[in-house]
């Protein structure tokens, strides 16, 4: 393909750099817009910048939103849907489609409304309504925030009393302290199983295959325990459309088409021997799941994304075997404490010990005349990734190039992938939803 032009939008944090810069790699022109001006610096040095991206529309081939909020306001939807009015190619999603993430009751009624199942849940904005209903209906739930305040990971809680008592507990300490901010909240049963999330990307019209299944790493700390982060890594294979596919986001097709969303949707569910149970979408580029996708996609990057924005059908190849990655971070993450961070973590010098940089991606980066730097207020500079027939492989080769990395204070997990290999692959083959191929 012929050099492509495109202008990467980031309308609050600065997410979407490195696929900006993987695109830029590939001999593309690429500008890249960040609102939040905590974040400007991120990604100087790796890719040219613009203070003004409407300024640079008619400029652009492909114009690429990386998320779905606009300071703390939706938004970016929207604002795809203008843009593909006047005729031009977005990857981005549409005001409905932004409500997806926003909005759990209004997730849970498109699901219904297309034939998906969905656990019992309740939506309350009232912390005593919500208390009395775990009262009078005693079980082990999850809270999950509504509004602004559900991107402050650490305040979705996982019940692990049978009688409820802990959720109890837990929301009359979140009136105190964040029920000026929170809005409301879902209670919603808590369901044992596999957790694995269905992604595809589409084209405004339908899926393109392959397709892609990951696997979160929320918890701050290995063994799955800390406080719940953004993401600390993830595991991941591709596949053709098999049942558990055709169960979650295949029966959104036509509704996703009706939206004429573009790009990368993500259905986070618990999946065990009694039924799929969707939990929570990401209607947008996943982080650092698109740094994943990287990896293993074996397409052109920039033919793949221009073509999909212009409502193609790409061709996508891709790694057959597994992939993860894993999110190396710095004090104060996953907290906000500007004086740890400024002790600690601000402008640190990230040094490799080879010239390699083979599975390395930039997320709060900044090159100063070669040298690598935290930038940011975030302290997540980097995502490792690796891939492999087996998991154990692109585990191996994962941990390899992390070796690779030095920064004064890191740390990361070092058990990403191990959920798969202790039985989670085994128990989705055995209930049958992966067909008989499994991965690509």
């Amino acid at each position: 393909m012929d050099s492509k032009r495109f202008l990467f939008v980031s309308a609050d944090a600065a997410l979407i750099g490195d696929l900006a810069w993987q695109i830029h790699r590939e001999g593309h022109d690429v500008k890249y817009y960040i609102d939040a001006e905590s974040d400007r610096e991120i990604g100087d040095g790796f890719v040219p910048k613009t203070d003004d991206w409407k300024a640079e529309r008619e400029w652009a081939d492909v114009i690429i939103f990386d998320d779905i909020w606009r300071g703390s306001e939706l938004g970016t939807g929207g604002l795809a849907e203008d843009l593909r009015s006047e005729g031009m190619a977005v990857v981005g999603g549409t005001s409905n489609t932004d409500r997806l993430e926003d909005d759990r009751g209004y997730a849970m009624d498109v699901l219904e409304a297309n034939g998906i199942t969905t656990i019992d849940h309740h939506e309350f904005s009232d912390f005593q309504e919500g208390i009395r209903h775990v009262e009078e209906n005693p079980g082990p739930y999850v809270v999950k925030p509504l509004g602004e305040v559900q991107n402050v990971k650490r305040l979705l809680y996982v019940g692990t009393e049978d009688d409820g008592s802990d959720v109890i507990d837990v929301l009359r300490a979140y009136e105190k302290a964040w029920g000026h901010r929170m809005k409301g909240f879902q209670l919603q049963r808590k369901v044992e199983g596999v957790e694995v999330a269905v992604c595809g990307f589409f084209n405004g019209e339908r899926f393109v295959e392959p397709v892609n299944f990951n696997f979160e790493h929320k918890k701050l700390f290995p063994g799955n325990i800390g406080p719940s982060t953004g993401e600390m890594g993830t595991s991941m294979f591709w596949s053709r459309r098999n049942e558990l596919f055709e169960r979650t986001l295949g029966q959104l097709e036509d509704w996703l088409a009706a939206e004429g969303y573009v790009g990368s949707i993500d259905l986070n569910c618990i999946v065990n021997a009694t039924d799929i149970y969707p939990l929570e979408f990401t209607p947008r580029f996943g982080y650092p799941t698109i740094a994943l996708q990287e990896e293993g996609m074996e397409s052109p990057t920039g033919e793949f994304f221009y073509e999909l924005a212009h409502g193609r059908v790409p061709e996508l190849r891709v790694h057959q075997g597994y992939q993860i990655c894993v999110r190396i971070v710095l004090p104060p993450f996953p907290f906000d404490d500007e004086k740890t961070y400024d002790e600690n973590s601000r402008n640190a010098a990230i040094v490799f010990e080879s010239d390699d940089r083979e599975g390395i991606h930039i997320e709060d980066v900044k090159n100063v005349d070669g040298q690598w730097r935290a930038a940011g207020e975030s302290g997540m500079p980097l995502v490792v990734t690796g891939k492999g027939e087996t998991m154990q492989q692109a585990q191996a080769a994962c941990y390899e190039r992390v070796d690779n990395v030095i920064i004064p204070n890191l740390y990361y997990r070092d058990d990403i992938g191990d959920r798969w290999i202790d039985g989670d692959g085994d128990r989705l083959h055995a209930w049958g939803y992966l067909g008989p191929q499994g991965p690509v």
